[in-house]
């Protein structure tokens, strides 16, 4: 399989405007799509924006709701697929949700934040219960998760068992931890043998101050893209056949020893 074209949106959109993070969202579906991407991935709650505070329950919708009829009409628009972070409502609930929508407009994937951080998340969603989520695209197996997720490495060697291929990680890193993009992020690829796509927020927000560094890395530990400070677009190819070599000579996942770890549960 050809590698999969991955397009990194950095934005933190506008707070508390679906309509005007829906517009530009497509606009970066427009751009993604012109540069050769086959997949498109924004961040953390990048429908709502993250500040929101006592607006989520108002601002949340289901899975099957208006904004993924509309996204899905932005990917079959133009032709690739998205991950987009927003607030599900399910009932009386609301959880940290990140959906992938397929380029034919088909819900593939919709996962809830399963570690909620800092006091606005643990009062304003319910954990999520699944930690792995995953769907088949571009050849490649994708999981989903979100932010503070991928610091617990019992979550994302999950996934690699699982057999994910691209991680997908919207999130809503704050200064002062950007260490997580730099260094965490491309160990996660490193020891899980896979591709992992961080994808963050960026500037000001309310009382939170969001880091950037968007990154996609390799199951080599090496970053193929970085972004910076500032508002951007940036790619990523994740190639399979990099990816079953890289696989092949690394033995870390074939030389666990699962019979020692019985402690960590």
């Amino acid at each position: 399989m050809p590698p999969l074209r991955t397009a990194l949106l950095q934005s933190s959109g506008r707070l508390g405007s679906v309509a005007a993070n829906l517009k530009a969202l497509d606009e970066a579906a427009a751009r993604a799509a012109a540069a050769g991407a086959g997949l498109l991935v924004a961040p953390e709650l990048y429908l709502t924006g993250y500040a929101i505070g006592d607006d989520v329950p108002r601002l949340a919708e289901p899975a099957d709701g208006a904004s993924a009829a509309a996204i899905a009409e932005t990917a079959v628009r133009h032709g690739v697929a998205v991950a987009y972070g927003y607030p599900e409502r399910d009932g009386e609930l609301v959880f940290n949700s990140v959906q992938l929508i397929g380029p034919d407009g088909a819900r593939l994937a919709n996962y809830r934040k399963t570690h909620l951080f800092g006091c606005f998340e643990r009062d304003s969603f319910t954990p999520g219960e699944q930690a792995v989520v995953q769907a088949e695209l571009g050849g490649l197996r994708i999981g989903l998760m979100i932010c503070y997720d991928v610091e617990f490495p019992e979550n994302v060697r999950a996934h690699a068992l699982a057999g994910t291929d691209l991680l997908l990680v919207p999130t809503a890193q704050m200064h002062p931890f950007q260490f997580v993009a730099e260094s965490v992020i491309p160990v996660r690829a490193f020891e899980n043998q896979m591709y992992v796509a961080y994808v963050n927020r960026v500037g000001k927000e309310g009382e939170f101050e969001f880091v950037g560094l968007s990154t996609l890395a390799g199951p080599d530990g090496v970053a193929r893209t970085r972004a910076g400070r500032d508002e951007q677009l940036v790619f990523a190819d994740a190639d399979p056949a990099f990816l079953a070599a890289s696989r092949e000579a690394n033995p870390y996942l074939r030389d666990r020893r699962p019979g020692l770890y019985a402690s960590l549960i």
